[in-house]
C-alpha cells in the first residue's frame, strides 16, 4: 500500500507540471502566453504589444532572457526602423523599448555577456547586406550594429555563449559573430557548386547597366535561400534551414566546412534543436507539416501534419519532453500553436491565438 502511494504520487507530480510559452501573432500585434498541463493547452492570457493603434506592426522575434525574468520582441514595422521592447514576465508589462534596424527579426540574449544580438531582416528596398543590432537589455541602448549579409533572418548563439551565428536569405551565407568583440569572425557560402557555377554564368551574361541596376557585388541570386541556423548543444556542429532547396545543411563549425546536405519536404523554415541533442525538428512552411530527425539515427525522419497550413517557429521544452510549434494559418485563420510530445512523436494538443502566429519562445517549467 505504501508502494502504491509513493508511486502515485510520483506520477501524479509528474504530471502536475506546467509549461509555458510565449507566442507572437504578426497580423493582430497580439502575444499570447500559452500553458500545457496534463496534455492540454490553453491560452492563459493575450497582450496587446502594438504602438500604434491605426497601425499593423508586426511583432515577429521573441526571447526569454536566460533568468526568466523578462521577455523581449522585435516589432518590425516602422517609420522606418522597427523596435525592440522589453516586457516584465511578472506581469507582461512592457518595461522599455529602443529603435533598431529595417524589419527587426530573431534575437536571443548571450548568458556570458548579457547582451541582446538581433538580426534586421530589411524588406525596404534594394537588396543589399544589413545587419545584427547589439543592444545592452538593461539600459535598452543599441551599443553596435555590425554589417552582414542581404537579408538576415535566422539567428541564434552558441550554447556557450560566445558565438553569434545568423544566415542571410538572399546572399546565401552564414555569419559567425564573436560575441565579445562584436565582430564578424567568419562567413561562409551555403550555395552548391552547381549554383554557384550557374549563377557566375548568369552574372556574366549580363550588360553592365543591368549589373548596376541589381547591385551585383551585393546580391546573390541563391537557390539555397537559408532561413534558420541551429548550433548543436554539444558538439561543433550547426544545422540551417534551406528554404529554396528544400534541406537541412549541416556545418562543421571547428573546419568551417559543410559536413553534409539532408534532404527534406517543402520549405524548410525554422529549425532546432532538442536540449539533449537528440532531436532536430524542422518546420516545413510549404507542407504545413513538422519533420523530426533523429540526429542519433541517421537522421530518421518522422512527419507530423499541423492543425493548420503555413507552419512556422518552434519552440523546445528545456527537458526535451515537447516541441511547441507555431503555425500561421491562411487569410483570416486563427494561428494555431501545436504540442507535439517528442517520447511518443506525435502531436498531442493544439490551441488557437491571434492570426498569422509566428515567432515562439519557451519559458519556464512550473511544477
Amino acid at each position: 500500500m505504501r508502494l502504491f502511494i509513493i508511486v502515485f504520487f510520483f506520477f501524479g507530480h509528474v504530471q502536475s507540471q506546467s509549461y509555458f510559452v510565449y507566442v507572437a501573432a504578426e497580423s493582430d500585434d497580439t502575444v499570447s502566453l500559452i500553458k500545457f498541463s496534463n496534455n492540454k493547452s490553453e491560452e492563459i492570457e493575450r497582450i496587446d504589444v502594438g504602438l500604434l493603434p491605426t497601425e499593423i506592426e508586426g511583432p515577429h522575434g521573441i526571447t526569454v532572457d536566460p533568468n526568466g525574468e523578462y521577455w523581449y520582441l522585435s516589432l518590425a514595422h516602422g517609420n522606418p526602423f522597427g523596435k525592440l521592447i522589453k516586457f516584465s514576465t511578472k506581469n507582461n508589462k512592457p518595461i522599455d523599448q529602443t529603435t533598431l534596424g529595417l524589419f527587426p527579426a530573431s534575437m536571443q540574449i548571450s548568458s556570458v555577456t548579457g547582451l541582446l544580438y538581433c538580426v534586421n531582416f530589411n524588406l525596404h528596398g534594394d537588396m543589399k547586406p544589413s545587419s545584427v543590432s547589439v543592444v545592452d537589455p538593461e539600459t535598452m541602448t543599441e551599443i553596435k550594429r555590425i554589417k552582414t549579409g542581404t537579408m538576415p533572418h535566422g539567428s541564434r548563439l552558441s550554447f556557450d555563449g560566445l558565438k553569434q551565428y545568423s544566415v542571410s536569405m538572399m546572399s546565401s551565407e552564414l555569419y559567425e559573430i564573436d560575441a565579445i568583440s562584436l565582430k564578424v569572425s567568419r562567413k561562409l557560402s551555403l550555395d552548391n557548386k552547381m549554383s554557384m557555377d550557374k549563377s557566375m554564368n548568369e552574372k556574366m551574361t549580363m550588360n553592365e547597366s543591368m549589373k548596376k541596376k541589381m547591385n551585383m557585388k551585393e546580391m546573390n541570386h541563391s537557390k539555397v535561400k537559408p532561413t534558420w541556423v541551429i548550433p548543436h548543444p554539444s558538439k561543433n556542429i550547426a544545422y540551417i534551414a534551406g528554404n529554396g532547396s528544400n534541406e537541412i545543411i549541416e556545418v562543421d563549425l571547428k573546419n568551417w566546412k559543410i559536413s553534409n546536405r539532408i534532404s527534406t519536404g517543402k520549405g524548410p523554415y525554422n529549425v532546432e534543436i532538442s536540449p539533449d541533442g537528440k532531436f532536430l525538428i524542422a518546420t516545413l512552411k510549404s507542407e504545413g507539416t513538422t519533420a523530426i530527425l533523429d540526429l542519433e539515427n541517421d537522421f530518421k525522419s518522422k512527419i507530423i501534419k499541423n492543425t493548420t497550413s503555413v507552419t512556422h517557429g518552434i519552440a523546445i521544452s528545456s527537458d526535451s519532453k515537447y516541441a511547441f510549434v507555431s503555425v500561421e494559418g491562411i487569410g483570416g485563420e486563427p494561428g494555431v500553436v501545436d504540442v507535439i510530445s517528442l517520447e511518443k512523436l506525435e502531436k498531442i494538443s493544439s490551441v488557437n491565438i491571434g492570426k498569422q502566429a509566428g515567432g515562439i519562445a519557451f519559458w519556464k517549467i512550473k511544477n
